[in-house]
C-alpha cells in the first residue's frame, strides 16, 4: 500500500522541499492543495504547471491528486445561486480539473465545508451544488479521472456530512466521474459506526474512489486514540489499487514530525497485518 501526503502539511517550505522530505519519509506521492502553488492556481499558466509537475517527478514522487479546491481564489461558494457566483465556480472548477490533469493527479477532492453552505434556501443550494459537481465530474472523466465528494462530518459542514448523503447526490448526478471519499477522521465522528464496517459495506458500492487518513482528533494517524488497522485491514481485503493519502489538520509539534509520525504509524500497522517475519 503506497501512501501519498497532502502537502499543505509542510506548507512552511518550497514544494521541491516538500518533496525531497516526502520521499525521505517513504512517502510515494503529494496531494495538493493548490493554494500552495499560486495564490489564484486556476490562472496557473502551462509552463507553471509542467514545472511543478517536473520537481515533483524529479524527487521520485507523483501527483495523485487535489484537494482543499475552493480555498483560492477567494470568495468562492459552490452553493451560491447567484448567477455570477455560479460563472466564477463554473469556471473556476473547470480549471482546477484541468490543473489536476495537467500535473498527472488522479482524484480531485471536495471538501471546502466553508465554501459549501447551504444558506437560506437549501434545496436550491442543493441543487447548484449538483450541477457544478456533475459538470466536474464529466470534466474528470473525459481526462480519465475521478471529482470526489467529501463527507464532511457536521461539527464542520452542514450538506453532505455522511456517505449516504453523499451517495444520493450521486445517484440525481448520475456521472461516473463523481464519487465519494473516506476521510478517517470525519467518518469517525460522523458515520457512526466502526471504520471496518463502514468500509466493509461502501467498498463494494464502486462509489468510494479516494481515501484520506488521520485521527478524529484532527492530528495524523497514530497521534490519537483512533486505532486504523482494522480499516487498512478491510482495505488489503477489497484490493484497494491507490495510493492512500495522509491529511492530518493538527500538527504537534510541527508539520513534519507530523508527516513523519504518521507514515512510522502506518507502516508499522502494515507490518502487523503482515504477521511475524519468517526466520
Amino acid at each position: 500500500m503506497k501512501f501519498s501526503l497532502c502537502n499543505e502539511v509542510l506548507a512552511n517550505v518550497d514544494l521541491a522541499e516538500q518533496c525531497r522530505l516526502a520521499a525521505a519519509m517513504g512517502y510515494a506521492g503529494l496531494e495538493i492543495a493548490p493554494y500552495t502553488l499560486a495564490p489564484d492556481p486556476t490562472r496557473m499558466t502551462d509552463r507553471q504547471i509542467a514545472d511543478a509537475r517536473a520537481i515533483v517527478a524529479d524527487h521520485g514522487l507523483e501527483v495523485t491528486g487535489l484537494h482543499w479546491l475552493l480555498i483560492a481564489p477567494e470568495g468562492l461558494s459552490i452553493t451560491d445561486p447567484d448567477p455570477a457566483m455560479r460563472a466564477r465556480v463554473t469556471d473556476a472548477l473547470a480549471a482546477l480539473v484541468d490543473l489536476c490533469a495537467g500535473l498527472g493527479g488522479r482524484v480531485l477532492v471536495h471538501g471546502s465545508p466553508k465554501q459549501r453552505r447551504l444558506g437560506a434556501e437549501p434545496e436550491r443550494a442543493r441543487a447548484v451544488a449538483l450541477e457544478h459537481w456533475a459538470a466536474a465530474g464529466a470534466r474528470a472523466r473525459a481526462a480519465g479521472m475521478v471529482y470526489c465528494i467529501e463527507p464532511i462530518s457536521a461539527d464542520e459542514a452542514d450538506f453532505v456530512t455522511t456517505l449516504a448523503e453523499g451517495a444520493a447526490l450521486l445517484e440525481a448526478a448520475a456521472e461516473p466521474g463523481l464519487q465519494l471519499m473516506i476521510d478517517t477522521g470525519h467518518a469517525l465522528r460522523g458515520e457512526g459506526e466502526p471504520l471496518a464496517d463502514l468500509a466493509a459495506r461502501w467498498l463494494p458500492t464502486g462509489r468510494i474512489a479516494h481515501v484520506q487518513l488521520n485521527d478524529s482528533n484532527r492530528r495524523g494517524p497514530g497521534q490519537g486514540a483512533d486505532r486504523l488497522a482494522p480499516f487498512l485491514a478491510a482495505l488489503r481485503g477489497a484490493r484497494w489499487p491507490h495510493p492512500v493519502a495522509v491529511e492530518p489538520f493538527v500538527y504537534v509539534p510541527d508539520g513534519a514530525t507530523t508527516a513523519a509520525a504518521s507514515i512510522g504509524y502506518l507502516r508499522g500497522v502494515l507490518e502487523g497485518l503482515d504477521g511475524p517475519a519468517a526466520g
